[in-house]
């Protein structure tokens, strides 16, 4: 589904109105797959729930380097499905825009959830040398080790056709630019700060050995925040809602449950 003049195209189940919808946005390589687990999950529970689908480096550069661009895209989405107030769950460099996005529009976002947001660290390492990429392969034996490797704590948690679909877009040099733009957006943007204007209730679930975004700046940031609560996934890095999706959906369910006044 998509609407007249918006860059994210998206699935979208309406649920209970009482509940605020929850919108997933996309990550910077990694399609709306990412969120299957909590999206089928909370659908089933009654909640609205809405999935970007496209990588962010899959957009016209101009968006995808810009991190309030993102932001009103993704509004520009959820306008064309008809909702109004929504929970952003987000991954890596979508983080960004979600925190960004909870003080800009604050009769918009009604919560965040936040994982593996860059920033705070140098730029993350996603397993490729963005600056030698011609000694690096997109496909093969060597691209699926080395962005694995980055990704996941243990084990392979993508499909053989979702790590084909990733090779695919990255051979596109377009989605390269949007790719080096996007990380050039993160350099940029000043957490601290951001983190600081957050006017919502915000829920930060971190994989314990992440080693794109390291985990110990984010819970020196964010101790003793108000209305923010902090969940460390152990046995986890980057995705922990592909690499644990039982633990992460658990989390976001009780996060989303205490904030509607529902019982946990």
């Amino acid at each position: 589904m998509i609407g007249a003049n918006v860059s994210f195209s998206f699935d979208y189940q309406p649920g209970d109105a009482a509940r605020p919808p929850v919108v997933f946005m996309s990550a910077l390589f990694a399609g709306g797959w990412i969120w299957d687990h909590p999206y089928t999950s909370l659908a089933r529970s009654g909640w609205g729930v809405l999935r970007t689908r496209e990588a962010i480096c899959a957009l016209d550069s101009k968006i995808a380097g810009s991190i309030e661009r993102l932001g009103e895209e993704l509004l520009a989405a959820a306008d064309a499905a008809g909702i109004g107030a929504f929970v952003l769950c987000a991954n890596s460099l979508g983080g960004l825009v979600a925190i960004d996005m909870s003080s800009r529009y604050p009769d918009r976002i009604a919560g965040i959830v936040v994982s593996g947001a860059p920033g705070l660290t140098p730029d993350p390492d996603v397993g490729l040398n963005m600056d030698r990429r011609a000694s690096v392969q997109l496909a093969g034996d060597e691209f699926r080790e080395r962005m694995l490797d980055a990704l996941f704590h243990r084990g392979r948690h993508f499909t053989e056709e979702q790590i084909e679909q990733t090779a695919q877009l990255l051979r596109r040099p377009a989605a390269m630019v949007s790719m080096a733009r996007s990380l050039k957006a993160t350099r940029r943007f000043d957490v601290t700060a951001a983190v600081d204007r957050t006017s919502c209730p915000a829920l930060y679930v971190w994989g314990r050995y992440d080693r794109m975004t390291p985990i110990d700046p984010w819970l020196a940031l964010l101790s003793d925040r108000p209305d923010t609560e902090f969940v460390v996934v152990e046995e986890c890095g980057h995705i922990p809602m592909a690499e644990r999706p039982d633990e992460y959906t658990s989390v976001l369910e009780g996060f989303l449950s205490r904030r509607a006044g529902l019982p946990v």
